[in-house]
């Protein structure tokens, strides 16, 4: 009759591993804090840094820095309107206002692609050109002999 109220060696043990203690609480969390850790130093932390940095050059821009926009139109800032638009000419006469959260880049600072880079590339361009003209002649000259 009093069987229901006594408590096995085998029940009480297994009432111990089940409850575990802080120890074991502590190692189930240890994943997820150092996923965490994780995320903060190779995500959270690299992006912070970019978006400061995005804001020190906003706040850095002036009359006479080449500028890109988000939309991609490269131009000169003319004027400095307000902290929150400037100026922008994108051609000879053609001015447009551009809000300043929409630069994206400042080409004076940055040093944007100067001619003699580009020069040289369309020059390897040239010269690959040039050997697989001579590359064809040599395999049409080698069809003609044979």
């Amino acid at each position: 009759m009093l069987d229901f109220l006594t408590i096995s060696p085998a029940m009480a043990s297994a009432a111990t591993v089940a409850g575990g203690g802080f120890g074991q609480q502590l190692y189930q969390f240890l994943p997820l804090v150092l996923i965490f850790v994780a995320f903060y130093f190779f995500l959270i932390r690299p992006q912070q840094k970019k978006a400061q940095q995005q804001r020190e050059m906003l706040s850095a821009l002036s009359k006479g820095d080449q500028v890109l926009t988000s939309g991609g139109i490269l131009g000169k800032i003319v004027k400095v309107v307000s902290d929150e638009e400037v100026l922008l000419e994108i051609s000879d006469g053609v001015q447009v206002r551009v809000v300043r959260s929409m630069i994206t880049q400042n080409l004076s600072h940055t040093g944007s692609i100067s001619s003699s880079n580009s020069q040289s590339v369309s020059r390897k361009k040239g010269s690959n050109v040039k050997s697989l003209t001579e590359a064809k002649k040599k395999s049409t000259t080698r069809r003609k002999t044979k």
